[in-house]
C-alpha cells in the first residue's frame, strides 16, 4: 500500500509538471494566438500527456520494458479517454454552470489525474 501511495505521489508530481505544460500551452494558444478554447485545451493536454509518459515510465513506475511503442499507445489511449472526460468536465462547468474556464480546467485535471493513474497503473505499466 505504501508503494502505491509513493507511486501516486510521484505521478502527481509528474502531473503537476504536465499541468504547467498544459496550462502554459493552452494559455498561449487561447489568449495569444486566439485558438478555439477546446482546440487549445486539447493541444495543451496532449503535449502534457506526452511529457508525462516519459517521466512516468522511467521515474514513477521505473518501467524498463522495451515495449515503449505499445506502452505509449496505451498511455495515449488512456489519455484520449481522459481528454474526453477533461473536455466534458470543462464544458459542463463552463457552459452549464458558468464557472471560470481555468477553474473548470483545474477541476478537470484533478479528476482526470485519478482516472489516468489508475488505468496506467493497471494496464500501461502492468503494476
Amino acid at each position: 500500500m505504501v508503494q502505491i501511495f509513493l507511486k501516486l505521489l510521484k505521478y502527481c508530481i509528474v502531473g503537476f509538471s504536465g499541468m504547467l505544460i498544459d496550462f502554459g500551452l493552452t494559455y498561449l494558444l487561447k489568449e495569444k494566438i486566439k485558438t478555439n478554447k477546446y482546440v487549445a485545451s486539447s493541444l495543451g493536454f496532449m503535449a502534457a500527456a506526452t511529457s508525462n509518459f516519459y517521466f512516468n515510465k522511467f521515474w514513477t513506475f521505473q518501467d524498463i520494458s522495451e515495449n515503449i511503442s505499445v506502452e505509449f499507445v496505451s498511455f495515449l489511449t488512456i489519455g484520449l479517454l481522459g481528454l474526453i472526460i477533461n473536455n466534458g468536465v470543462i464544458y459542463l462547468l463552463t457552459e452549464r454552470y458558468k464557472n471560470n474556464f481555468y477553474l473548470s480546467k483545474f477541476v478537470a485535471i484533478v479528476a482526470v489525474t485519478f482516472w489516468n493513474f489508475i488505468m496506467n497503473y493497471l494496464f500501461t505499466f502492468n503494476q
